[in-house]
């Protein structure tokens, strides 16, 4: 009886869990449980979010054009139109404005899912968004062919002009990634909102497997669900964002990481992993963390049934004794317990 007690592997494997989590924490890696530490340690396709994920989410603009009205004034108008709006685009715009706003001037203000934003602003309807709120609209004359994140401005029907916005790369996203694939991640998949000509440079600066552009929210779901439909068994899939419109995405995924000091409360709320320092090279402790894990794991049940097998055969001989038997179970947790503590002592 004292032989077959299980206290190496009942003790053993929830500290070895615990301490990884504690780790991973240290690290400024939330994890909600041990599920999605086993998860990790298993991802082969990671999918990501572009802004604020890959890229800063802190635009910049590039040139302003303006038809009808002054530069000056189609600024003025498109922030004034997404004043209310909390979206990335919309921060960077206000910010570059950097002039307080009356907001007593807007009214009205709706916004169109994926494309844009519709205002009364100054009494005068109007329109501020990407090329599919143009067509939507009726007005599709006007072609992008610059790169970087164009938003048009519609006034009372009439195409006043547009403000293009730069998005940098984060710096060290090339090398995370590189290590992403290092550490048995095969394919690395991108889905963005932005236009073909912008997603498709990221995706070759970055070197990435895969690239889908111009996808609204719901889309970008679609996308994701035919990755888990088409995988290999036991294959698990990540997904990394950060905005409210990934929320649907990180809670369908295996494992939903997100970012936490820029990410929503939402896309927080429905995910299994935080990265508190929105630092993409934390996906890569994470999953050392996890695959260290599950092998300490691995190795407690093997060492603790091995053991624990020869003397329980010995035992029926008769070849052992009561201090023998004790030493099978509780030196056996304690010498597990301290491959637990080794196996997680220093930096990752």
């Amino acid at each position: 009886m004292v032989i077959s007690c299980p206290c190496a592997l009942v003790i053993s494997i929830p500290v070895s869990f615990f301490l990884a989590i504690s780790k991973a924490a240290k690290n400024r890696i939330l994890i909600k449980g041990s599920i999605f530490l086993e998860m990790l340690a298993k991802v082969k396709t990671a999918i990501f979010d572009k802004t604020g994920t890959l890229t800063k989410g802190k635009f910049v603009i590039k040139e302003i054009y303006s038809f009808n009205l002054s530069k000056e004034e189609v600024l003025e108008t498109i922030c004034l139109a997404e004043s209310k709006l909390n979206h990335p685009i919309s921060k960077s715009i206000k910010e570059a404005y950097g002039k307080p706003l009356n907001l007593n001037r807007v009214e009205n203000v709706k916004e169109i899912f994926g494309k844009g934003v519709k205002a009364l602003v100054d009494k005068r309807e109007v329109f501020v968004g990407n090329f599919k709120l143009l067509k939507e609209i009726g007005i599709s004359s006007f072609e992008e062919d610059e790169l970087g994140t164009n938003i048009h401005l519609v006034v009372e029907g009439k195409y006043c002009g547009k403000i293009v916005l730069q998005d940098e790369i984060k710096t060290n996203v090339e090398y995370a990634l590189k290590n992403i694939k290092k550490n048995g991640v095969e394919k690395i998949v991108m889905l963005t909102g932005d236009k073909k000509v912008v997603g498709e440079n990221v995706a070759r600066n970055l070197n990435l497997d895969y690239v889908f552009c111009e996808l609204l929210p719901y889309e970008k779901v679609e996308k994701l669900e035919s990755f888990l439909k088409n995988r290999r068994e036991k294959e698990i899939v990540a997904f990394i964002g950060d905005g409210v419109n990934d929320a649907a995405s990180l809670k369908l995924a295996d494992v939903g990481i997100a970012m936490g000091a820029i990410g929503s409360d939402a896309a927080m709320e429905a995910c299994d992993v935080v990265l508190m320092d929105d630092d993409i090279n934390k996906i890569n402790i994470a999953i050392l963390i996890a695959k260290r894990v599950v092998r300490t794991v691995k190795q407690n049940v093997v060492f603790s049934l091995s053991f624990k097998g020869l003397i329980f055969i010995l035992g029926i001989f008769g070849l052992t004794n009561i201090w023998l038997a004790i030493f099978s179970d509780v030196g056996v947790s304690i010498l597990a317990i301290l491959n637990a503590f080794r196996a997680f002592k220093g930096k990752f």
